[in-house]
């Protein structure tokens, strides 16, 4: 078996702590990040404005050492942090002319707000920022405190410090991380994904929808309410802000925690998963459903589906998804029905069964027939 079989990419978030000063140097890394983030897109507006130039990240980051001299605060942040921040403007310049090439809508790059950019990398682990005796030591801030969740495989490559709602995160970028093959089942299934239940699997089995947004809405609501009775620039708005942001964090963990637990629990029960290669993003211009669509997390849990089956050795496979609820499992003549109609009934060969059971059971074909398998 070759290396990249036996060795996978991964990235490792673990929790900072760090003393209060050390916080104030992040807070003014982030800062400064930001500032030359907003100021380098100001220069390629201006330039092609004026002149029909578009810089390069490249021009840009010759004139870092120049910016340092004239602002002796840029001086204090290490040099391939504020290279990384030149690349990320220069990654959505060639997003933006990518999607234009495309034919798809631009998103010309926009300024960053200070709720918008929350994070600094060190491109190179061991050079601004490495491990020593369990600490983080970064260039300019010092040794700072990590709180170990987990052992840290594979070599690190770059290291990302985050700033969330309730404090400062380090994400070690891995690579030649090894996988752990599970034992093979000898078991496959379809998992049609939806709203009703979050997932129906080719036996009929129901992975119950968490709701987790829809069951927090109320708390998010009061939240919300409190921020905007606050006066704007006070310190009571801020420490409402901070409790909003709180209480947004807590759903989005809820739902992770949820997708990371029901996806392990499927890869460890089947050897190839088959699913519905779902347009989400469509999906999600449809305003009477987007608000649950987008709780429910699709994308995201197949994300995370994937990567636990190539880790544990199991197959992951995407299907088209069209007609598979209104093509009878048992015979597969087309059955036509409304998206309120829950419940397939085959005039032709009398097969009964919920329409997303009957998906389900289509998806495992269909997938079937995409390995060159016998149904």
């Amino acid at each position: 078996m070759d290396q990249q079989a036996i060795s996978i990419h991964k990235t490792f978030k673990y929790k900072l702590k760090p003393t209060s000063e050390q916080e104030r140097l992040l807070e003014q890394t982030l800062w400064h990040c930001r500032t030359l983030y907003n100021t380098a897109l100001e220069q390629r507006i201006t330039a092609y404005r004026r002149c029909g130039v578009t810089l390069t990240g490249y021009q840009q980051q010759a004139e870092l050492p120049d910016l340092k001299a004239a602002f002796p605060k840029y001086a204090e942040i290490h040099s391939q942090v504020l290279q990384d921040v030149l690349a990320r403007l220069d990654k959505t310049y060639q997003a933006f002319f990518r999607r234009i090439g495309a034919g798809q809508a631009p998103g010309f790059p926009r300024f960053q707000g200070q709720n918008r950019y929350n994070s600094f990398t060190y491109k190179q682990f061991d050079n601004g920022a490495r491990l020593d005796n369990g600490f983080l030591v970064l260039s300019k801030i010092g040794r700072v405190a990590v709180r170990w969740s987990r052992p840290l495989d594979g070599t690190p490559k770059t290291v990302t410090i985050s700033k969330e709602a309730d404090g400062w995160y380090v994400c070690f970028s891995c690579a030649d991380v090894p996988v752990q093959p599970l034992a093979p089942t000898g078991q496959k299934t379809g998992i049609d994904l939806g709203l009703a239940s979050f997932a129906t699997l080719a036996d009929g089995t129901m992975i119950h929808n968490p709701r987790c947004y829809r069951r927090a809405e109320r708390r998010l609501k009061t939240a919300q309410r409190r921020v905007s009775r606050r006066t704007k620039g006070s310190n009571r708005r801020t420490k409402a802000v901070a409790l909003l942001a709180k209480a947004h964090q807590a759903v989005k963990r809820q739902r992770q925690d949820f997708q990371q637990k029901t996806a392990l629990a499927l890869v460890r029960q089947f050897d190839a998963i088959n699913h519905e290669d779902l347009q989400v993003a469509n999906m999600l211009k449809n305003h009477h459903l987007a608000k649950s669509i987008a709780d429910a997390g699709w994308s995201a849990f197949v994300r995370i589906l994937t990567f636990k089956a190539a880790c544990a050795g199991k197959r992951v496979v995407a299907v088209n998804p069209a007609y598979t609820s209104q093509t009878c499992s048992g015979c597969g003549v087309m059955v036509a029905k409304g998206l309120s109609v829950r419940w397939h009934e085959c005039p032709e060969c009398g097969t009964s069964l919920h329409r997303d059971h009957n998906a389900a059971k289509n998806i495992e074909r269909a997938g079937q027939a995409l390995q060159g398998e016998v149904a």
